[in-house]
This record gives C-alpha cells, sequence and structure tokens, in this order.
C-alpha cells in the first residue's frame, strides 16, 4: 500500500459517522502541548510504514527504545488499529482472529523533533513515516520524507473502522478452487468454485448434477477446499 493509498483509505472507508464508537484515547481529549526550547510542542497522530508483518515487533520495540532514549514524554502512543476476523478454514472450522486495518502500517501519536523521529526512523523493520518528499536540489538522490500528521478526520475514520464489531470473514477460498460437499442435500458433490461472499459466508460453486454443470450457493461451513 502506497502512502497516498493509506491516506485516501483513510478519508474514503465508508465507516459510520458515530463518534461515540471512536477509541477514546485518540480523540476525547485534545493533543497535549509541551515547550521545548522555548517552542510550545502539540503531539499528533503520525503512520509509519514498517516491514511486511512486523507491526506487533515494531511497536514493541519502539515502546521500549522510547523509554531508553528518554523520549517516551514525547512518543505517547503507538497503536495497530485493527477488527476482529473470522478465518474459515479449508476444513469448515472457524477460527477468532484480528485483521489489521492497515497491514504495513502503526500509528504513532508523538511530538516531532529531531530526537523522537530519529528514535521512530531507527527502530528495526521501520522503513519511514508517510509523508511528503523533500527532493534535493541537486542530483538524482531521493530526498528527505518529512512527515505529515494524519488529520483528525483521518484519524477519526481509522479509530471508527478499528471500533466495528462486524467480524470480517476471511476465507482460504478464491474463484476456480475445487470443493468437495460436506454436508446438505449436495453432499459428497465435487465441483468449482465461481464466486466467494465473504460477508454473507456462502459461495457459488458448479456442479455435476445429471450431467451438467450447474450453479449451487453454498454455506462456507458446507464444504471444504480440495487440494
Amino acid at each position: 500500500m502506497s502512502e497516498a493509498d493509506l491516506v485516501t483509505a483513510a478519508s474514503l472507508d465508508g465507516a459510520p459517522e458515530d463518534a461515540a464508537t471512536v477509541d477514546a484515547l485518540a480523540l476525547e481529549a485534545p493533543p497535549p502541548a509541551v515547550e521545548r526550547e522555548g517552542k510550545p510542542m502539540v503531539a499528533r497522530w503520525y503512520a509509519v510504514q514498517v516491514a511486511s508483518s512486523c507491526e506487533k515487533k515494531v511497536k514493541a520495540t519502539l515502546e521500549q527504545r522510547a523509554i531508553t532514549l528518554g523520549v517516551d514524554s514525547r512518543i505517547l502512543e503507538i497503536e495497530i488499529p485493527q477488527t476482529p476476523a473470522v478465518k474459515l478454514k479449508k476444513d469448515g472450522s472457524r477460527q477468532a482472529a484480528e485483521e489489521k486495518v492497515f497491514p504495513g502500517y502503526v500509528l504513532v501519536r508523538m511530538m516531532l523533533d529531531e530526537d523522537t523521529m530519529m528514535a521512530v526512523r531507527s527502530t528495526p523493520n521501520v522503513i519511514n513515516f508517510v509523508g511528503q518528499e523533500e527532493r534535493r536540489s541537486t542530483g538524482r538522490a531521493r530526498g528527505h520524507i518529512k512527515p505529515r500528521p494524519l488529520t483528525r478526520q483521518e484519524v477519526e475514520r481509522i479509530f471508527k473502522r478499528a471500533a466495528e464489531k462486524k467480524p470480517v470473514v476471511k476465507v482460504d477460498l478464491a474463484e476456480g478452487d475445487q470443493i468437495l460437499v460436506t454436508a446438505g442435500p449436495f453432499k459428497d458433490f465435487q465441483g468449482e468454485v465461481i464466486e466467494v461472499s465473504g460477508e454473507r459466508s456462502k459461495l457459488k460453486a458448479l456442479l455435476s448434477i445429471f450431467g451438467r454443470e450447474t450453479p449451487v450457493e453454498l454455506e462456507f461451513a458446507q464444504i471444504s477446499k480440495q487440494s
């Protein structure tokens, strides 16, 4: 996911507008402000791109590094927004899980200065902040990324989406997969998946009935995936 995709998804994801569902730690209180070298500093949320599947590792490491480097009063929160999910296994059983809202990113609420930026950027498995590239005046080398704070609207939408209670169904099925019907009137029939509807926990498959390929709607619990 690119930086533009993250911002666009955060702004346009269609999540409900009820502010009561927003994570309280993100929105109830105004951002704290402190003075450093005579200048006021305000905590903002920033998106940080990390290596694939390293979100939890980055969160734990950065929390510890903030204490070690003495910037834990300015790196205030590190979040991995997630929604509940249900994984449907090949045998039809279900497993509770969590689905990351933005895989490959963590959100950090921090007071941005040279020390806190260095603490984040030097954390293992961190790629960079989401922000704008400042082009170099000479040469073709890539410029420095200037972190861009998320807007209040973006933060609200991200945490509202994470607060949604309806689980996302993740199924290890795709069009073209071969299945065996294990329950219902078509038990023991084999077929090919032609459509998957995770929201409804159903799929459509072509089954050979009386020698003819017939589309049949089945529930996930009624089938097993064939290797």
